[in-house]
């Protein structure tokens, strides 16, 4: 179904714990890293795509637009994402409904062009690890992809409640599929939640119907900025102060960035927008030697 391509170069697979874990944001931003700590020619990719628009060239995955600006990698959006769907699904059932089995030939030949022509390969993952990813066999998965290409995985995982479990299942099964984890990226972190993280959400709600009304032409009240600043953080957890010391200690992985939360109108990837709060947290990790090359465990 799948001929894995003949990789040399180093790398990283990004995974997450789950849909909407950020991703994206982390590709971005270790992409960005890795221009500044001395590569010049950091390839990017973005296998399979769903939710993507219709351009007059075809469709367009905001994701690979984002990885592709801040890698400042210039192959086209169809090398750097070949298979794309439109309608926001898990890629199997997007393409079992569009009538449209993923064209993994094109995925292995964006593979081997990136490989030959860039220093190092960054690959973004979509959603989770057993999301599925070919409708005629549907127990085939993003883990299967990974352990076929045999890159380093980088897991992002949530700050708050709940990740301690999703991430050591995550790392788990990784391990199990004979795969290597690099570590882990802690996205939306609050340092002090509580009484200050309650104020950041309602600065924040209320930032954003400012933004309403200057759209529609209503004089808006200045807001002052909060760095722990998002509309779904939750106040009262109290997780995030422990969560990062026991991410360590069950998943025995490093932990290689700690995002914090920042203002959720700041964070826009796909308008090449990323906060410096982000893009100096990741580059807390000197990347270039987190890369390794792959190390493929067969075909699929």
């Amino acid at each position: 179904m799948f001929r894995a391509p003949k990789l040399t170069k180093p790398g990283l697979f990004i995974t997450a714990t789950d849909t909407g874990v950020g991703k994206t944001v982390a590709t971005c931003a270790i992409a960005w890293q890795l221009r500044q700590q001395g590569l010049s020619r950091v390839g990017v990719c973005k296998p399979m795509a769903s939710g993507c628009r219709r351009d007059r060239e075809g469709l367009v995955s905001e994701d690979a637009e984002a990885i592709a600006h801040f890698a400042d990698c210039r192959q086209p959006l169809n090398i750097i994402n070949p298979i794309r769907y439109a309608r926001p699904l898990a890629p199997a059932v997007a393409a079992d409904q569009a009538q449209e089995p993923p064209d993994f030939d094109a995925l292995t030949r964006s593979l081997e062009l990136l490989d030959a022509t860039q220093e190092c390969v960054l690959i973004e993952g979509v959603g989770g690890l057993l999301v599925p990813l070919h409708p005629k066999k549907p127990q085939w998965t993003v883990l299967d992809l990974i352990a076929l290409l045999g890159y380093p995985v980088v897991v992002v995982c949530r700050a708050g409640l709940g990740t301690l479990n999703h991430t050591a299942m995550t790392v788990r099964l990784l391990r199990e599929a004979g795969c290597t984890v690099a570590g882990l990226i802690i996205n939306g972190y609050v340092p002090d939640p509580g009484e200050a993280m309650a104020t950041a959400v309602k600065q924040s709600a209320q930032r954003e119907a400012n933004q309403s009304d200057k759209e529609t032409g209503a004089v808006a009240a200045p807001v002052k900025a909060s760095s722990a600043d998002t509309l779904q953080a939750d106040p009262r957890d109290d997780s995030m102060t422990t969560n990062r010391i026991w991410l360590q200690k069950m998943n025995h992985a490093p932990i290689l960035a700690t995002i914090p939360v920042c203002p959720a109108t700041s964070v826009a990837p796909e308008k090449g927008r990323l906060p410096d709060a982000i893009l100096d947290a990741v580059g807390l990790t000197y990347w270039p030697d987190v890369l390794r090359s792959p190390l493929p465990l067969g075909e699929g």
